[in-house]
């Protein structure tokens, strides 16, 4: 075989190559299709007014499982852009969602309003609202609390009573999040352990 004859028979096997790869990926479901359908954030469920019966609805992180009415000054609850609803007891756990539906975009994220007098914190736009990242006081589900604020004046107020303490947005509490989510992880196995052992030894 000459060197064009090879070149063209290398040419056109390659061009035959290139289009059955083409149709096999045509042919392949997409990474946020199978997850859609097989993933782990499959189980969220649409809900247009999730302000409503909220707890009724969400009663426990799903990723937790501990009782979000509890934990209303922490709480937190993600409405993506197909109105499927995460709830969550913290910004700890609302981290695990957003991590988990990386294909979902964030429409609205709410949290409980850790300043408002009411026993149950309300639910506020996170947009609107103001983090308080205070490493001396103990967060929910993590060493380092981050409470949102609805009024910055409280917000302000919180930090000032806080050494070190500082203010920041959703965006840099969820980084903060983030951050410490390996240490929180880590101290959370542990101490999960510690109690199912102690269970496990009184039904002896």
């Amino acid at each position: 075989m000459n060197r064009r004859d090879f070149i063209l028979t290398t040419s056109t096997g390659a061009i035959f190559a290139a289009g059955g790869a083409r149709a096999e990926m045509a042919k392949m479901q997409m990474p946020w299709e199978w997850t859609g359908e097989n993933g782990l954030a499959r189980f969220l469920q649409v809900d247009t007014a999730p302000l409503e019966n909220e707890f009724e609805k969400y009663p426990r992180c799903p990723y937790c499982g501990m009782m979000r009415k509890a934990w209303s000054h922490s709480r937190h609850l993600i409405v993506y852009d197909d109105d499927s609803v995460d709830a969550t007891c913290s910004i700890h756990c609302a981290g695990i969602s957003l991590s988990l539906n990386m294909d979902r975009g964030p429409k609205t994220i709410y949290a409980g309003d850790a300043g408002a007098e009411a026993e149950i914190k309300p639910l506020v736009d996170t947009a609107e609202m103001t983090y308080v990242i205070n490493s001396a006081q103990m967060g929910t589900m993590s060493k380092v609390s981050k409470w949102a604020y609805a009024d910055a004046a409280k917000a302000e107020a919180a930090a000032a009573e806080a050494e070190g303490a500082k203010l920041v947005g959703f965006d840099d509490a969820l980084r903060e999040a983030f951050a410490g989510m390996a240490e929180d992880t880590i101290a959370i196995r542990m101490r999960r352990a510690e109690k199912r052992a102690k269970a496990a030894a009184a039904s002896e």
